[in-house]
């Protein structure tokens, strides 16, 4: 792939971004850094200036798509353009009707675009699920031998460390793999994985709460996926698995994990914040998160051949079963 090409696709994953005019200045802000850091990072050469036509309005989808020639290409594209419309975990009128736009004009594969499709809206339905497991129940999908909250008479903080550290090397490990679902399945298990910490501490979460806590720790949901899919791209590890060794795969992803330190600070500022009764405010949540998050990257670094092990094992239905918590 050509930058000229990955330039075009991440600037329609960058409209899609911006497609809701509601998002927070924050979240704009989030937005704006990542452009940057992926323009930095090879091959995708003026992303910070891409990001400024594209808020600006000064850049026009027709020309992004026409860059496109390579069925594959629009089909990333257009996945890459979901995934972001979709991070929040609702799709605006504005959301749905740019997608619609750019559906018609990238024009994938239909039958890879349905397929596509229906995992995002079953990995979507199935962490909504999750959240909503009956009172008592709180399975962990990173691990299976941590004890439900029901099952103790107060949190075990080894217990939730591990659940924690798991949580870490399986987002770890699904940013290794180039399908899109992988990176999908991300945010919905960080959720799943703040609704634990809550529910062992007595505190019923619903996903509109959990993802707006989330938010103020600092993690952009939206700039999440678009950093998540940008390094993909940029790095060559996005693509079909066909012809693809894993091996290969982590050898290039090494140091580019940023999934697994992320998972790893969110997972341990929540389990403080409920642990005291979710008294701090937004700027200690966000300090404490930055402050855990430097410490994480370099186990990332420690944990790296567990990361690759696990990836070795995943597939759709193995990490959909995780969401669901099965």
């Amino acid at each position: 792939m050509t930058p000229q090409e990955q330039q075009a696709i991440l600037t329609i994953a960058l409209m899609a971004a911006l497609a809701d005019g509601d998002k927070a200045d924050a979240e704009r802000e989030s937005i704006r850094g990542i452009a940057e850091s992926l323009g930095g990072a090879g091959g995708a050469a003026g992303l910070a200036r891409v990001y400024q036509d594209v808020l600006l309005r000064r850049v026009d989808v027709s020309a992004a798509v026409a860059s496109l020639a390579d069925a594959d290409q629009r089909e990333l594209a257009y996945e890459m353009a979901v995934c972001v419309c979709e991070a929040d975990g609702a799709r605006s009128a504005a959301e749905a009707a740019f997608l619609s736009d750019l559906k018609a004009r990238l024009q994938p594969d239909a039958a890879a675009s349905a397929a596509f499709e229906k995992t995002e809206a079953e990995l979507v339905q199935a962490a909504a699920a999750a959240v909503a497991a009956p009172a008592g129940v709180a399975t962990s999908a990173a691990t299976a031998d941590t004890a439900t909250a029901g099952e103790r008479r107060g949190p075990d903080s080894t217990a939730l460390d591990k659940s924690i550290l798991n949580y870490a090397l399986l987002n770890g490990a699904l940013e290794l793999l180039p399908q899109s679902w992988a990176s999908m399945a991300i945010i919905p298990l960080q959720v799943k994985m703040v609704y634990e910490i809550g529910k062992a501490h007595g505190v019923e979460l619903d996903q509109g709460h959990i993802r707006e806590f989330i938010a103020a720790v600092g993690v952009g949901l939206t700039s999440q996926y678009l950093e998540q899919f940008g390094r993909k791209l940029i790095g060559g590890l996005l693509g079909k698995a066909a012809g693809r060794t894993l091996g290969g795969v982590g050898r290039a992803a090494t140091g580019m994990a940023f999934s697994f330190a992320t998972t790893y600070a969110l997972g341990q500022v929540a389990k403080r914040y409920y642990a005291g009764g979710r008294q701090m405010n937004t700027a200690l949540l966000k300090q404490t998160f930055q402050d855990l998050l430097g410490p994480a990257k370099q186990m990332q670094q420690q944990y790296l051949p567990q990361i690759q092990q696990k990836a070795s094992t995943l597939d759709a239905a193995s990490v959909m079963a995780m969401v669901r918590g099965r």
